[in-house]
């Protein structure tokens, strides 16, 4: 890597940082993620972004064009792929000739059919729930090399740090909600039934333990016969 691409790279990862931390939609930081792919990596015809689900559910974002995302269908289908293996399992999975990958044949052999013959794929992050990767195509065989793999890893980075950033906001944003729902329905029984806080906060706790239901659904049920 020359003096001048390294300088136009920190030039990039720091206005990338800046768009992380900014205030805006993960949809749209995911996107500048894998615009920049294009620009940063040489060989990478299209990037883009899979979301696996405990359950096995998926979800195909941020692509460059709808290429990634019918590859991704085509992991899912066969259950089988290199951004697969990188959001469950492996940090860096590189194939240099789809045609003549072994660890995936299904997959390999959809993927050359479509022209694909070459992928790089970094895991994002793998939490309870979601597994992640970022994923770069070419349409040349061996497109990418060790120089793609370390610029891969640091875009990988600035894209995991956006949806963790996000996932943080909307647990923040979910708890804050839940209290408040739950701090209405105690208004509402210690007005009804002229307790003070505690014993309202009791009487929820134990509707929620004799109906087996969750404290703020219960709460709901409450704020729900307000005003009947």
């Amino acid at each position: 890597m020359t003096e001048t691409t390294k300088h136009e790279l920190a030039l990039r990862m720091a206005e990338l940082a800046r768009l992380v931390a900014s205030p805006r939609r993960v949809e749209d930081v995911l996107s500048d993620v894998t615009a920049e792919v294009l620009e940063l990596i040489p060989g990478a015809d299209a990037a883009g972004i899979l979301f696996v689900g405990k359950a096995g559910q998926f979800e195909s974002v941020a692509g460059t064009s709808e290429l990634p995302h019918r590859l991704d269908e085509l992991q899912m289908k066969y259950r089988e792929g290199p951004c697969l293996q990188a959001a469950l399992d492996e940090l860096i999975v590189r194939t240099d000739d789809f045609r003549t990958e072994k660890r995936w044949p299904m997959y390999s052999a959809a993927a050359a059919e479509l022209g694909v013959l070459s992928g790089l794929s970094f895991k994002l992050y793998t939490s309870s729930q979601t597994a992640g990767a970022l994923n770069l195509f070419s349409t040349r065989a061996s497109a990418f090399d060790g120089e793609s793999e370390t610029i891969g890893a640091v875009l990988a980075a600035h894209a995991a740090a956006a949806v963790l950033a996000s996932r943080q906001s909307e647990q923040l944003e979910s708890a804050l909600s839940t209290r408040d729902r739950i701090g209405q329905a105690k208004g509402i029984i210690m007005e009804r039934y002229n307790v003070d806080d505690v014993a309202a906060f009791d009487m929820l706790r134990k509707l929620s333990q004799d109906s087996n239901t969750k404290l703020v659904e219960v709460a709901e049920k409450v704020i729900d016969t307000r005003g009947t």
